[in-house]
């Protein structure tokens, strides 16, 4: 059974094995990506097997969930035919859709699987609608954006491409520092290849310098006397401006991290399907128990709409006007390239046009069309001072804003993570690097994963435990699609699994119980807030 399109904003979680596929739909996932065990992008996890993928095909319709597979290596000459029969074979496990990155991938997918959709990765580095609208007509059915494009190209790349194409975007996890992922930074200093799924993660060491005439002695760059981390980004969070991107038109909301543990799946994937369903009930598009009162529609607007030619002329809101900042920089800093006249005039320019930096090595001049393809590189979707010639940033109709409830907004800081940001979605507060660390800030511990419920003596709950619990200990059950419940632990009523009284929960990976007055699902996380804040080994 493959499963009709989604017609509204889906949350495409992540998966490293089949219980991380689980918790994921457990908790709302609408979609899962996960690797085979060849050919995807993480080599790090478990994967899947081509079993795993049919039971975990089957677990994810019975749901209302989708099952797509990563294909996205960017395979050499001897893996071709490997490839082809790997496709042969995962066409029959169930699965929904394969994410390609290599041209001649999606052409073979498209012939051995026709019925399976083909989703482009973020590999294949797509950053304009000319891109996108070729690849549509190569019969994929989804881009999955680069990470580096902001909000307004997102917005520029939807009003100008077809409307069952969807449009994926990065919301929450991890941001590699090499352009769309495409890095060699791995492979050139172990031999682990970063493009087929052995990154070594080198950009997350920690470097010293060392000067020709002293061998040995190493110096710290900048940081602290144990060294500095040159090339190590935050991580992203984009949850509290759920609103801002789907309203650009993104139509799948994608959270990083197949190397994580299920726990993270749970609590990151409960997360932003809650924030998506307050966005549909705010939005108007659904009620509070989830039916539909108007079809979802995002808010960019297109060519061809009633208010297409009065939105040209309107006033920019905030992210149009950060829009022309280049992805690397400010406007103005690259090549020196010198601009004439009003910046705002749709005059076009005139045909020659001076550049300091050529004119510096000799008086050399652009004439029109290079001085419009050098401005074009500085600047990302270029405004009318560079393409007078009928360029207009695609609008998006006003709304007002989406609260989400602190308890919500407070999630992802429950989780092992970096130092968070926006990614380049909002290019005046960019991604930057952890200079001082690459270790990952935890807060919270789990303690334990729930077993079974019984509403005996009042309530018991056993459990799996995996970190001490004692009497008077604050712990939170991770619940899905709520809030999750706090819970002060009683004193005298721990049992081991052979039901003898034990004074605490402190044996990990054993079965105990304690009473629960409160009914919780089985494989419900079990949470506590750490005594002290810690840096966990990434």
């Amino acid at each position: 059974m493959v499963l009709p399109r989604r017609r509204k904003p889906e949350v495409l979680a992540p998966a490293g094995n089949l219980r991380g596929l689980k918790a994921a739909v457990d908790y709302g996932a609408d979609a899962v990506y996960c690797g085979g065990k060849a050919f995807g992008m993480r080599s790090a996890p478990k994967n899947l097997s081509l079993a795993d993928f049919e039971e975990g095909a089957r677990y994810a319709h019975e749901r209302g969930a989708r099952v797509y597979v990563t294909l996205n290596v960017l395979p050499r000459n001897n893996e071709v035919e490997a490839m082809r029969e790997y496709i042969g074979q995962l066409k029959d496990t169930g699965i929904d859709a394969m994410i390609v990155t290599d041209i001649g991938v999606m052409m073979m997918a498209h012939q051995i699987a026709p019925n399976v959709e083909l989703h482009v990765s973020t590999q294949a580095g797509v950053t304009n609608y000319g891109a996108a609208q070729a690849l549509y007509e190569f019969g994929a059915r989804r881009v999955v954006l680069a990470r580096e494009m902001d909000l307004q190209a997102v917005r520029d790349i939807r009003a100008r491409i077809p409307d069952d194409m969807d449009i994926e975007c990065f919301v929450h996890g991890a941001m590699c520092m090499a352009f769309s992922g495409r890095c060699l930074f791995s492979n050139y200093l172990t031999g682990r290849d970063g493009n087929h799924g052995e990154c070594a993660q080198p950009c997350r060491w920690k470097y010293s310098i060392v000067e020709e005439k002293r061998p040995g002695q190493y110096f710290p760059i900048e940081q602290t006397s144990e060294g500095a981390y040159l090339f190590n980004s935050q991580d992203m969070n984009m949850l509290p401006h759920i609103a801002d991107l789907i309203d650009s038109g993104a139509t799948s909301l994608k959270i990083e991290g197949r190397s994580k543990s299920a726990y993270y799946i749970a609590a990151m994937t409960n997360a932003y399907k809650i924030a998506v369903d307050e966005y549909m009930v705010q939005r108007g598009f659904e009620d509070r128990s989830g039916a539909v009162l108007q079809p979802f529609h995002d808010r960019v607007i297109r060519e061809g709409d009633p208010d297409y030619e009065a939105s040209i002329t309107a006033a920019p809101d905030a992210i149009e006007r950060h829009a022309d900042q280049a992805f690397a920089g400010m406007p103005g800093g690259d090549m020196g390239l010198e601009f004439g006249g009003d910046t705002q005039s749709s005059v076009e320019k005139p045909a020659v046009v001076e550049d300091a930096a050529a004119r510096s090595a000799g008086g050399a001049q652009l004439d029109n069309l290079s001085y419009r393809a050098r401005s074009a590189r500085r600047k990302s979707n270029t405004a009318q001072e560079v393409l007078p010639e009928g360029w207009y940033h695609a609008k998006v109709r006003p709304a007002d804003p989406i609260t989400l409830p602190e308890w919500l907004l407070e999630e992802p800081d429950k989780v092992a993570h970096r130092d968070y940001s926006t990614g380049f979605y909002y290019p005046e507060h960019k991604v930057t690097q952890n200079t001082n660390r690459s270790a990952y800030f935890r807060s919270w511990l789990v303690v334990g994963e729930v077993l079974s419920w019984s509403p005996e003596e009042g309530g018991r709950v056993t459990i799996m435990s995996r970190n001490k619990i004692e009497a008077g200990q604050e712990v939170e059950f991770l619940l899905p699609g709520r809030e999750p419940l706090a819970y002060t632990v009683p004193g005298g009523g721990f049992r081991d699994a052979d039901g003898q009284w034990v004074e605490s929960i402190n044996n990990p990976a054993h079965v105990f119980s304690m009473p629960c007055p409160h009914e919780v699902p089985v494989n419900a996380a079990i949470r506590s807030r750490t005594k002290q804040a810690t840096l966990k080994a990434a």
